[in-house]
């Protein structure tokens, strides 16, 4: 069965600067290659025959870079906005979509199963399926709880909390597009609470594996120190 990705990469990488300056965000190398590359091998690794780039920001440059995908045995075509679009709204510029596909952001580093994530959500018949992550995030402060009459009752010396996160990989079916305006900045966050409201919501799995989003200095950084051993 053929198998359809969508890379989202058309985002500035501000976030990332000064890596961000004369590269855009998908080419930044990690270890020995682009982590956009490292995203391209992997999805070709699990089956993957088509992936379309949606493009913006240095556009072609990634062009140049990815060329037509023979280089890697997968067809890649373009989907290029004239203007920002966010995250979802970039699919409703692509007419060919199937009825169900893999997105995913172009700055991912994970160990996820794509193939079995994307074999689940076709098996559970999921409108939108999102990969979550486990995230630890401490608090650089002292964090004082009070009562109505604004007494301390508690104190915690910079705690850590834990959080379930988008991963930024998600599976989506073809009938999400139904809800996404055309030519509108439309982000992830747009999307679901649209599916949220049509009583319809998204289906999350979440993975226990590697997972780093490289749009941060220290991740970015994180990332290239962990690639080698991934």
């Amino acid at each position: 069965m053929s198998k359809r990705a969508v890379i989202l990469a058309g985002g500035k990488g501000t976030r990332l600067k000064p890596y961000t300056i004369s590269l855009p965000k998908p080419l930044v190398p990690v270890g020995e290659m682009p982590i956009l590359e490292i995203i391209i091998r992997k999805l070709a690794e699990a089956g993957f025959d088509h992936i379309t780039l949606t493009i913006n920001h240095m556009a072609e440059i990634i062009k140049a870079f990815c060329g037509n995908g023979s280089k890697w045995g997968i067809k890649i075509d373009y989907s290029l906005e004239d203007k920002p679009l966010s995250t979802m709204g970039p699919l409703k510029l692509i007419n060919d979509l199937p009825e169900n596909f893999l997105v995913m952001n172009g700055d991912v580093l994970t160990d996820l199963d794509v193939e079995g994530f994307y074999n689940r959500h076709c098996a559970e018949g999921n409108i939108f399926t999102v990969s979550g992550y486990s995230r630890q995030q401490k608090i650089d402060y002292g964090v004082l709880e009070i009562n109505e009459e604004s007494k301390l009752t508690n104190f915690i010396e910079k705690p850590t909390n834990t959080y379930l996160v988008s991963m930024g990989v998600y599976m989506a079916n073809k009938k999400i597009l139904e809800l996404i305006p055309n030519d509108t900045f439309y982000g992830f966050d747009h999307l679901m609470l649209d599916l949220i409201k049509t009583g319809n919501p998204a289906t999350i799995h979440t993975h226990h594996g590697y997972w780093l989003d490289i749009g941060r200095p220290d991740d970015y950084e994180k990332a290239c120190e962990d690639f080698v051993n991934l």
